[in-house]
């Protein structure tokens, strides 16, 4: 009852010998965990667990959500719970020892019919080539995923493009997919370009932050959005330290695009030079018309774009600063119906910094409703 060798489907199989031989303890113990109130707090055995997953899969009611680190049990535990996933709208199977085989348990989730599964979180599972037992259920026509989260699982190429495959092949339904924290090279990347340049894709946020991304990968990647860009608001390229200007230069051309309907973009490297006039460039041309964005020290002319969202000045030093409350000021000037909120804090600026953030709030057309003040000397 204890074997750690089986899958997790197998090991129901022993729930079902006990409940043969009339052993209804583990079941009674199982039911009276279900109608307890204070389920964490109650440790599970692995035969628990055997018999809790199946109970929540062969159930009537479909779970609204099922997430692994909410049940008191061992490691093993855990990976026994994974059947659940069939009978659940939301799972969270993070950082548990993912193997090949509990790939395959969720691909069937997602292949049944109907398919309840629409957001499904692996992140931080060492996957690198079990990944590619996951696919055969994203492809599947009864797959209803829309949010799809691989956040540092260190997927193989193959595993890349198995992934890519598997959505370009079923590409309606995913709206959110997070591979960051994982090492996109060069060949990598061209496999999720064949996904998001695909005319079906529908995808509304890609988060590929921390992924090493390179001047080349950046090209391709933007050369593949630009082929589809009317669904995508959100994209996260943050702490890719090697993009450096020719890749900023490159995502440019597809800001200034004129289907380009981007909310927000997540930049922040520090490495940056020539990038803040290209991003300027860009947001200037850019039909954008809900605009938003997030951005590092040197990142701050692109919020000549109109801008809706939340607004954050990272701490910079003074001399940069004093340059950058003159281009942000400016920027807000040329286009302040937008801004609803704008923080400043945690920086240290001197009265003529103070002075160009006067002319923005002096405008008639200013509709700020929240300003987080400096820090001035």
């Amino acid at each position: 009852m204890n074997s750690d060798e089986i899958s997790p489907d197998r090991s129901i199989n022993i729930f079902h010998c006990l409940m043969e031989m009339n052993d209804l303890s583990v079941h009674q113990e199982i039911q009276e965990f279900l109608k307890s109130e204070n389920r964490s707090e109650k440790k599970l055995s692995e035969i628990h667990c055997s018999a809790l997953a199946y109970m929540l899969q062969m159930s009537e009611e479909v779970l609204d959500e099922f997430d692994l680190e909410k049940y008191k049990t061992s490691d093993e535990g855990r990976l026994r719970l994974i059947p659940a996933v069939r009978n659940c709208r939301k799972a969270r199977l993070t950082n548990c020892g993912l193997s090949a085989t509990h790939c395959e348990v969720v691909a069937s989730a997602l292949k049944s019919n109907p398919s309840h599964l629409t957001q499904l979180d692996m992140s931080y599972n060492n996957l690198h080539d079990s990944g590619t037992k996951l696919y055969p259920g994203l492809e599947s026509p009864n797959c209803r995923l829309k949010i799809l989260r691989l956040t540092g699982c260190n997927l193989s190429e193959t595993s890349c493009a198995y992934l890519a495959s598997a959505l370009k092949s079923n590409p309606s339904q995913l709206r959110e997919l997070h591979l960051n924290g994982n090492d996109q090279q060069k060949s990598d990347i061209k496999y999720l370009c064949g996904y998001l340049e695909s005319p079906h894709c529908k995808l509304e946020t890609l988060r590929l932050d921390s992924c090493s991304l390179s001047p080349v990968s950046c090209a391709s990647l933007v050369s593949a959005l630009k082929s589809n860009p009317l669904h995508l608001r959100q994209l996260d390229l943050s702490y890719n330290l090697n993009l450096a200007d020719s890749g900023v230069e490159s995502l440019c051309g597809f800001l200034d695009g004129p289907h380009c309907y981007l909310e927000t973009l997540r930049s922040d490297t520090t490495s940056l030079s020539e990038s803040t006039n290209y991003l300027a460039a860009a947001a200037q041309s850019s039909s954008l018309n809900n605009g938003g964005a997030e951005h590092g020290p040197f990142g701050l002319n692109v919020l000549s774009l109109p801008l809706n969202a939340v607004v954050v000045l990272p701490q910079v030093g003074v001399e940069d600063l004093a340059i950058s409350c003159d281009y942000l000021a400016s920027a807000l000037k040329s286009n302040p119906s937008h801004l609803k909120h704008l923080d400043l804090s945690h920086n240290t600026v001197e009265d003529a910094g103070v002075k160009h953030l006067c002319g923005f709030l002096e405008s008639p057309r200013c509709v700020l409703e929240t300003l987080r003040s400096v820090s001035m000397f």
